[in-house]
């Protein structure tokens, strides 16, 4: 199904308006790491076509570390037309109007440039482990305030792993898992607080992804804050979790330093 972004912006605006009093309360009830979920964004047989227009994960970047296990790109003229409708239908006025109405967070705007968004696909044993966000965007002129995640992976069930998971207690309490259910929209606040990971894959499917961040010229509550990523072990990975911890430490330094990053982002859409 060939469809255009404007077509599917109206779907997925559709959907939250009919959502929005519930995405609402749902938002308001889940703090301090503010979420809500939308299910059935899309219809069937255009949410089927995003998946079939994933990529092979050889032409992906791999992503490899403690930090994290998967594949993602942001380069969306490289893949099935698709993807990049679909992402970007994200970014409709109308999406950030509704978006905006169930957060009440202040002057959203979406990002063009796919600044750590895009694709991205989790296969056998991928994970992400809990982590915050980057707290601004490429320059650093605006806050990283939420993080819209959208499932592509039919018949996705919570016994598979690969779901979301937010840590409003912390690393060492319990997280709660928001289920990877095929065509469901999370969108997710990002701040200072928002631990957030997705559990390891414990099947065979491939996990897929559209993610897009919006970002604010206000920070999300009244205080200002500065952080880059920043990892931690699970709750059962003590040693790992002292070496992310350095790790993390190590990174504030350097963007203390070097505001802007030591070497450029590759991880954004270069259109020209």
């Amino acid at each position: 199904m060939e469809m255009h972004r404007k077509e599917i912006g109206q779907f997925i605006a559709a959907r939250l308006q009919e959502n929005l009093e519930s995405a609402r309360t749902q938002w308001q009830q889940s703090a301090p790491v503010n979420y809500f979920v939308v299910d059935n964004v899309l219809p069937e047989d255009l949410a089927a076509s995003v998946r079939a227009g994933f990529p092979d994960a050889s032409t992906m970047m791999l992503r490899k570390s403690l930090r994290e296990l998967k594949y993602v790109s942001a380069q969306m003229n490289q893949h099935a037309p698709i993807l990049e409708e679909v992402i970007f239908a994200f970014q409709m006025p109308e999406v950030v109007d509704l978006v905006t109405q169930i957060t009440g967070l202040r002057s959203l705007y979406p990002d063009e440039h796919l600044y750590a968004g895009g694709i991205s696909m989790m296969g056998p044993g991928h994970f992400l482990n809990p982590h915050l966000d980057n707290s601004h965007d490429k320059d650093r002129a605006r806050y990283r305030v939420l993080n819209l995640l959208y499932y592509a992976s039919p018949g996705w069930r919570e016994s598979f792993g690969g779901n979301l998971e937010v840590w409003p207690n912390g690393t060492k309490a319990e997280p709660v898992t928001i289920v990877s259910e095929f065509n469901r929209l999370a969108v997710m606040v990002t701040n200072q607080h928002s631990w957030h990971s997705v559990s390891p894959n414990l099947s065979q499917e491939q996990r897929c992804c559209v993610s897009n961040y919006y970002f604010s010229d206000h920070p999300v509550g009244d205080d200002e804050y500065f952080h880059p990523t920043s990892f931690r072990g699970r709750p059962d990975q003590p040693v790992r979790d002292v070496v992310l911890q350095a790790d993390a430490a190590a990174r504030r330094v350097v963007r203390t330093l070097f505001p802007h990053g030591v070497a450029g982002n590759k991880h954004v859409y270069k259109k020209d």
